[in-house]
Order: structure tokens, then sequence, then C-alpha cells
């Protein structure tokens, strides 16, 4: 096996060991003529010796410190030692009369000036000099790395060519859209004449857009990887210092690097960090994050797309940044990656668990339908929970109840099982959570009832899980309106139960659902039938500018007065539906909660069989116009089965 001899994914730009040193040398220098300037060298004397000095006049002063006697001669200190050390053996009476009638200087002023602070001069010295010394050994600013300080100017990125950590496209789950994108790079990467013999130029950057934890880096290493080219990783944030220059002076050698290493991909994670508009309020021509985005600017400008050099950013603020640096011939292209669909999670979870011990009824599929909006960070964190919480109980495997677990903990935070909870407080938290299953599970398009739960999480005391049967990606008049009626149903259930006067608070976050749904209702979906399809509001700028904490209010007063009595007639009518509904249902109301104070916690089958079953169409609209529109029927079937599936040999 050959023996490494290079750290892997090493910063570029090593410190030269000649340097530093030289630099130690002169340090050590420096703190050796301090230390004798102040301290000159002193000889020690017997005291038959020192009394004869005295005599001859050779002493020039002298301190006396109890039996201890330091003193200067009278030399140069050039071919004899200045100062001189000596002790009393006894009490001398002829001593003092004896330096009085030499003319010496007694006592400590002469000598307190040249060296009482000596030894704290020196202590202080060395420390800044050490001080100076770590801080130029070690490095200093963000992306600083041992040795580092003295190359200010090089680039932090990080060199990934370690064969054994290579990724791959069938290391990336879903993302397929994107995949298909950046597969063209890997062919412009490989086979650059291929494009340019048509004529055709190799995009010089590619900008991967999308939230956090989506995978944006994975897909950059997994084109370097397919590749099969140098792979060059930094973070826009290492680019900036606090000295003027630096940035520029770090983009200028990072792609001197690239260039070196062609083929190759450069690889800026969180590019908003250095790639912010200009002249946003972020400084003036002499910013320093501006002039490394001015160095940026220049350096795309500058490489040729047959150099094989590519660069390729990712984003999570489209939105800030610059538009010369998003313009065609620069980023040519914009890869969006999103969150994942159901499919795909499914698929992610299945790469993130192929190395775990699954039992064989662990159902990913359903453990993907849970978990919408999760994005690929989020799913490999809740398999790593699922893998913990089994780990603590001993088990070999890991079961659905492991998964379900990991859910919950993700979604609303650990279970507060050492909260002492009265009485009073577990009765209205049953039959809150009773109401929002029961609203649930009679309504038509709400989400089928997944788990109810009253044992507290994070913040709330406790939980009613739903199980989406699809991704949403739009919103139904019909389905926000059965949604708010689900929200409301846990306050309805405790004013029918309680009355009025013993409603808790338990709805605030229900409250400040629905009243958010029934806004964008009225002034951004335009499903209010009184103000009509008209949007209220508009949003003064990006978030980054902190313009837009509020809309720009463009209505009158009067037309503000009809928004908020709009606002409040949806909130009205959907809670007023909800009481009308577990009125209805008050005989499973009542048992729903007392099985829920008896056992804690039920799950979807246990729920179904207190409340009985009730059919719920999975695609109402398509159901409704089938029922509209006969004819089309054929047509609509052939598209839904046109879509795509995942397999059991899924690897991606």
């Amino acid at each position: 096996m050959a023996r490494r001899t290079k750290r892997k994914d090493a910063p570029l730009g090593g410190g030269n060991q000649g340097l530093y040193f030289g630099l130690f040398l002169l340090i050590s220098l420096g703190i050796f003529v301090i230390f004798t300037r102040f301290n000159p060298p002193q000889t020690i004397i017997d005291y038959s010796q020192f009394f004869q000095s005295v005599k001859d006049g050779r002493i020039r002063a002298v301190r006396i410190k109890g039996q201890v006697i330091e003193g200067f001669f009278k030399g140069d200190g050039i071919l004899e030692p200045e100062r001189f050390r000596t002790v009393i053996p006894m009490d001398d009476p002829e001593l003092l009369p004896l330096l009085r009638s030499n003319n010496i200087t007694i006592g400590g002023e002469i000598i307190s000036k040249e060296s009482s602070g000596s030894f704290w001069w020196v202590i202080i010295i060395s420390a800044v000099l050490l001080f100076l010394w770590s801080s130029f050994a070690k490095g200093g600013g963000s992306g600083g790395g041992p040795g580092q300080a003295m190359n200010f100017g090089k680039s932090r990125a990080r060199l990934h060519k370690d064969i054994t950590e290579k990724k791959l496209f069938k290391d990336v789950a879903g993302a397929e859209e994107a995949k298909q994108d950046l597969e063209e790079v890997v062919e412009f990467l490989k086979n650059p004449a291929k494009f340019t013999e048509l004529g055709a130029k190799i995009p010089k950057g590619v900008l991967l857009v999308g939230p956090p934890g989506t995978g944006k880096t994975l897909l950059a290493k997994a084109v370097a990887g397919e590749a099969n080219v140098p792979f060059f990783s930094v973070s826009g944030s290492e680019f900036v210092e606090m000295f003027v220059g630096v940035g520029a002076s770090r983009v200028r050698d990072l792609f001197a690097n690239g260039r070196k290493k062609a083929p190759a991909i450069i690889f800026i994670d969180e590019l908003d960090a250095v790639g912010r508009a200009r002249g946003a309020g972020w400084g003036g021509s002499h910013d320093e994050r501006e002039q490394t985005l001015n160095q940026i600017l220049v350096e795309m400008d500058g490489f040729d797309s047959s150099e094989g050099l590519i660069l390729i950013a990712a984003t999570n603020r489209p939105d800030i940044l610059d538009p010369a640096l998003t313009r065609p011939g620069r980023f040519d292209r914009s890869v969006v990656v999103d969150r994942p669909d159901v499919k795909a999670r499914e698929g992610i979870l299945k790469v993130h668990t192929r190395k775990m011990k699954l039992a064989p009824h662990v159902d990913l599929s359903t453990i993907a339908k849970g978990t919408p909006g999760f994005t690929g960070a989020d799913l490999a964190n809740l398999a790593n929970e699922a893998a913990l919480k089994a780990g603590r109980e001993n088990r070999k495997e890991i079961y659905n109840e492991d998964f379900e677990f990991a859910k919950d903990k993700v979604m609303m935070g650990p279970e507060r099982r050492s909260m002492v909870m009265t009485d009073e407080d577990k009765l209205t938290t049953a039959y809150h959570e009773a109401g929002h299953a029961v609203t649930g599970h009679f309504l038509s398009l709400v989400d089928p009832v997944h788990k109810v739960t009253i044992i507290p999480r994070g913040q709330a005391l406790g939980v009613t899980f739903f199980l989406p049967q699809n991704d949403k990606y739009s919103y139904i008049k019909k389905k926000v309106e059965e949604n708010i009626v689900m929200a409301l149903g846990g306050r309805a259930a405790e004013e029918i139960m309680f009355g009025k006067e013993y409603i808790s608070a338990g709805a605030r976050g229900d409250i400040q659902q629905v009243t958010r749904y029934a806004r964008n209702m009225v002034c951004e979906w335009g499903m209010s039938d009184i103000l009509g399809p008209v949007q209220y509001g508009e949003s003064d700028g990006p978030i980054f500018l902190a313009k837009d904490i509020s809309s720009r209010k463009t209505y009158s007063e009067k037309t503000h007065e009809a928004i908020d009595e709009e606002i409040k007639r949806i909130i009205t009518v959907g809670y007023q539906a909800a009481v009308d509904m577990l009125t209805e249902h008050k005989d499973k109301l009542i048992e729903l909660a007392e099985i829920l104070l008896e056992k804690e916690t039920l799950n979807a089958s246990e729920v179904a069989e207190i409340l009985g079953p009730v059919e719920k169409s999975k695609n109402p609209i398509l159901d409704d116009f089938r029922n509209l529109y006969p004819a089309r029927i054929k047509e609509i079937t052939l598209a839904e089965s046109s879509e795509s599936t995942i397999t059991e040999d899924l690897d991606v």
C-alpha cells in the first residue's frame, strides 16, 4: 500500500517553511538583544573582593537588599562585567562608612532606573512577539489554515482528488432534471471537441439554485467525479478578509491554479456571500467584497471556454446576486435544485439506508409520504436519528417505529416526558387534538390522520399528524377552506366540551395558521367572492435590503376595512363549520379523547377504528372533472399512466 504523503483536500498555496524559520530566528534574536540590553552580564564576587574594590575606588553604585549587595563597577562593561553581586556574611558596621567615604551611591535609585522594570519589559515584549509569531503560524481570518497567514493572497480552495471519495450521479438521489442539465457539463469536460467542432461554446459557469440542504454541493462533486477532473472547492466567505485586496488576490490565485489543472471544475459555495449586488448599501467602490466580486467578473471574462475550466457556484439567494454575475457569458446556465418530491424522497431514503440494517417490514414509501418539504439533508438526518434510536434500545435492526420517532423528533422536537402536566392540561390537550383528528377525518380533502399524541414535543403540548397523499404544488379553494376548518377543530372542541370561559391558549399556532391562509386567499390568491381576483399589497423589494418586512399598501382605507372584514368572515365561517361537525360527531370526539388520555398516542389504524371508515379522494379535481366531462376520461387516464415510478433497484 502506498504511503500517503500529503493531507487530502489541503488548501492550495501552502506556507513557505524557510520564511517561517527565518521569522522565528528574527524573533529569537530580538528577544536575546532585548534581554541582554536590559539585563547585562552579572558576575558573582566574594565579600572580600568587594571590600577591596570599594577601597580601590572601582565601585560606582550599590544597592543593599538584606544580606545581598548588587552594584555597578566603574568600568565600561566591555573588558570586564559592569554588574556584580555579593553576599554579606555577617553584619559589618564598617561597610556604610566605607561606602560614604568613597562617594559611592547607596540605595536603589540608579539601579532601579536601569533594571527594576527590565524583567517586565522583557516579559511584555516577548509576549507580543510570541503572539505575532502564533498569529503568523496559525493563520488569520476565514479560511486560514496552519502556516497560511503569510499567504494572505493565496487561494483557500481545497483540491479534491482522493479517488476513495469520488462522487457520482448514482450517489445523488432525486434531482433528475438537475442531473440531466449537468450531464451536458460532463460531456463538455470529457469530449469538448464534440461541441467545438460544431461552433458551440462550452458554458463558462453553472449556477445551482435551491434551498439549503438540497444537494447542490453533492451535485457539483458528482459532476467532477463523472468527468474525472480535479475539483476545487471554496466558500464565498473565504475570499473576504480584513485586509484590502486579499479577496481579489485569492480569486486570481484560484483561477490560476484551476488553469494549471485544466480541465477542471471550480466550485464556489454560498456565492451570495461575495456576489451581492453592488450599490445596495454594502459600501462604496473600495469595499473589499465589491473588489472581490469585480475580480471574479474579470476572471470569468478572461478565461476561454476552450481551456476546459468550468465554474460552478451554489446559492440559495439568487435574488440578491449582482446582475453582471448572472448574465449570459458568465453564468450561462441556472440549474434549480428544489426540494425533492415524494418519489425522490423515497429514493434519497434508499440511498441513506443502503448500509443500514432495516427490518423487513420497514416501508420507506410511507416514510417518504410523511415528510413533505424535507430536503436531502433532512432525510439523511432522519435516517441517522432512526438508527441511533435502534442502537439506544440495543436492537440489531431498525424498525418503522424508529423512523416514526425520528420524523417526529426532526419535525417537532424531542419528547418532553419529564414535563409534568396537570390533569386539566392533559384533559384540554386531549380534546383539542381529538378535535383536529375528528374534523380532519371527516373532511374529504384534508389529508388522512396519521398519528395523534398528547406527549409534549418542542413547544407543543400535543400534535396531530396528517399523512399527505401527494406533494402540494398549488392550493385549491375548497382544500384551503377545509384546512381552516380542521385547524380550528381544536379550539371548537374545547368550546363544545368546556364552554367559552375555559378555552385554552393552545390554539395560538392554529389561529396564526388560519389567519395566514385567509389573508393569502383574499390578498394573494384572489379567492374572495366579495373582493374578487385582485392582489392587495405589493412587496417593496429584496429582503436583504430590509424593505419587505411588510408589504406596501396600495389600496384605500375603505378597501383595507373590506379586507379585514373578509378575512374575519372566512375564519368565522370555518370555525362555525368545525363546531357544527364536532357537535354532530360529539360521541366520536369524546371516545377518541378518552382513549387518547389512556394511551397518550394513537396511530392511523387506531384512529380509523374509533372514527369509522371514510372515503378520501386523492385527486378530487380529476374526479369531478371526469363526472362533468366523461369524454375526456381516456385522455386523463393516459396522462396519469405516463408518470414515472420508482423501481425497486433504484440506487440514485
